[in-house]
């Protein structure tokens, strides 16, 4: 799998869609495109050079043991959980050929403010989607109770981090069909002296 040199770059931003984890097939990227797939996601918006995220790729034979852990604190957390929620947290980690757990990683205190900071690492996010389509993979931004377990952090970073989501990538295993998109006429609009909140 190679850089796709014949796109151009209007074209790959126009054509990038998620894919279903689920539905990803091998191959994956190698690890050297994996870094290279970060590197480019680092080159975000950050205000103040704080360089507020972290990236964290959990290894094709690590994934097996993060699944382990995550059950167990599925387990503490929801006392309610059962087989099958539990089948559910083992496919959500070990689906697709490759997983990057994205931080937010904000410095605090600091003049710059928190939600520039966590804006900087959702971007970062998308900027790794973008990296993997370029380079002829399909990528998915995923969150689900995980994210927002400080326990499942912890596994990750420590406070004041957190988990901006899951990204997982791989290769295409169905033709992905292009999803409904909002009208421009619905989402964007010229602003006049008379715009306000009931526009």
């Amino acid at each position: 799998m190679t850089f796709n040199d014949r796109a151009t770059p209007l074209s790959l931003l126009k054509t990038r869609r998620s894919g279903k984890p689920r539905d990803m097939a091998p191959p994956g990227p190698s690890p050297a495109q994996l870094r290279e797939m970060v590197a480019i996601a680092a080159r975000t918006p950050d205000h103040g050079k704080l360089a507020p995220w972290r990236f964290v790729i959990v290894p094709d034979d690590a994934r097996g043991a993060l699944a382990e852990k995550l059950v167990a604190i599925q387990r503490a957390e929801k006392p309610d959980c059962n087989a099958r929620d539990e089948e559910a947290t083992v496919q959500f980690v070990t689906q697709a050929p490759a997983l990057v757990v994205v931080l937010s990683a904000p410095v605090i205190p600091h003049k710059i403010p928190l939600w520039e900071q966590e804006l900087s690492a959702g971007a970062a996010c998308m900027n790794l989607l973008h990296a993997a389509h370029a380079m002829g993979f399909v990528g998915s931004w995923l969150t689900g109770w995980a994210a927002y377990s400080d326990a499942v952090r912890d596994l990750f970073g420590a406070a004041p981090q957190r988990i901006a989501g899951f990204v997982f990538i791989g290769t295409p295993g169905r033709d992905l069909e292009e999803r409904p998109r909002g009208e421009l006429s619905e989402i964007v609009h010229e602003w006049n002296p008379g715009y306000g909140p009931d526009r």
